[in-house]
């Protein structure tokens, strides 16, 4: 019938239809599509592929900034202890109106007491601003050995160079620990005694006593031409500071006593432990410097509070307030943040700053005998702190003990409680 060829001749259309769709299956059976996406579709794949690499860098930057922001803390209160050192040394010598030691320790820490009460107080730091009532009595004894500590070593100012104040104040960690020993009763080893005894050796060195060190006299050439070739002319901006054996070795006493205040004042510290918050703490230092060194300044008789001349000199006491608060509180912040052995090791940059800020003011080098002597005191007290970080690393699986609840002095109490 004509029907049946319709049909057929419809079954074939339909069977060419099909073969035309078919031309669009691939080899494996699966119809082929566009494969170029919608251009939304391509702008969401850019954009959370941006997104992803964005976040990878910041993740990268965040880590960094947790795992140093504690040495950039350390490392910025080393600049500011430098700087105020070179200030402290400028104007106790640098003019024609000398300042005395203990007006600069009240300027400092009087700056150091108001920017320390108000940072406490909008903290809302716990105890401020007396601290619990069972560490008062340490606490003012912490200050005490702070302040005495302070003036000598600013004393020593008036005659020694800032790189060797610098150097003698790395005495600072071996005293502690033989205080402690005498006092605490802690374990004080055979290695520690020998960097000590190398550590004041170096500071022999640096005092340079005439019955050890006999002084000859520097003939001075001529020729203009002979001048040229002598290494040691000074051409800082203000001339250097001369002074005799006697006042050299005076200095260097001075100093040395100087440390001995400062480390009993941290092992007085180290008693408190987390009992007091260390701001308040830094606190009492300061308040007990200040009152102290305007009453003595008041009572003694040949002493009297110097009024600024210049603009310098104003700028260079405000630097010395300014500098002081930021050294204590970047130093509080950078040893809570960063593991003890890295951060104790930044501190001997002070001594890279000392000598380029020596060099750029007075125009001045130290001394051979002072380069040597620096170096044995710098090497023996990173050689105990690498002792002291071994050591601690064998015995790091030991149960809590005493040296693990010190380490956590430096934490602020509010953190401890929680």
């Amino acid at each position: 019938m004509s029907y049946g060829s319709v049909n057929t001749t419809e079954d074939a259309a339909k069977g060419s239809s099909v073969i035309v769709r078919s031309s669009q299956v691939g080899d494996d059976g699966v119809q082929s599509r566009n494969v170029t996406p919608p251009v939304s579709e391509r702008a969401n794949s850019t954009i959370s592929l941006e997104d992803g690499q964005y976040r990878t860098v910041w993740r990268k930057l965040k880590g960094f900034y947790e795992r140093n922001i504690g040495l950039f803390f350390v490392f910025m209160a080393q600049v500011f202890a430098s700087l105020m050192t070179m200030a402290t040394r400028l104007l106790e010598t640098g003019f024609e109106i000398k300042f005395h030691a203990l007006q600069i320790i009240f300027v400092r820490m009087l700056a150091t007491a108001v920017l320390g009460s108000l940072y406490m107080w909008y903290k809302k730091v716990p105890d401020f601003p007396l601290g619990r009532r069972d560490v008062r009595g340490l606490l003012v004894l912490r200050g005490l050995a702070g302040f005495t500590g302070l003036f000598c070593s600013y004393y020593s100012l008036s005659y020694l160079n800032i790189s060797d104040a610098t150097v003698i104040s790395f005495l600072v960690p071996t005293m502690t620990a033989f205080i402690c020993f005498i006092a605490l009763r802690e374990p004080f080893t055979v290695r520690e005694a020998m960097a000590g005894l190398v550590a004041f050796a170096g500071v022999v060195f640096i005092a340079r006593p005439t019955f050890l060190f006999p002084r000859h006299e520097v003939v001075q050439p001529k020729d203009d031409v002979t001048r040229l070739f002598v290494a040691d002319q000074p051409k800082g901006i203000v001339p250097p500071v001369p002074a005799t054996s006697s006042e050299r070795a005076l200095a260097v006493v001075l100093a040395v006593i100087g440390t001995f205040g400062a480390a009993a004042a941290y092992s007085t510290i180290r008693v408190i432990g987390n009992r007091a918050h260390s701001l308040v703490s830094v606190n009492y230092f300061a308040i007990l410097a200040t009152v102290g060194s305007f009453f003595v300044i008041i009572v003694h008789p040949d002493l009297h509070f110097e009024t600024p001349q210049n603009a310098l000199q104003w700028g260079l006491l405000v630097a010395i307030g300014v500098a002081g608060f930021l050294l204590q509180f970047l130093l509080t912040e950078g040893l809570q943040r960063e593991k003890a052995g890295r951060a104790t090791n930044l501190i001997y940059t002070q001594m890279v700053f000392a000598l380029v800020l020596e060099r750029m003011v007075w125009g001045t080098t130290p001394p051979v005998e002072s380069l040597f002597g620096s170096t044995l005191i710098i090497g023996s007290a990173v050689w105990v702190s690498l002792q002291k970080n071994k050591s601690g690393a064998e015995q790091k699986a030991v149960a809590i003990n005493e040296e693990q609840s010190l380490l956590r002095a430096g934490a602020p109490t509010e953190d401890l409680e929680n």
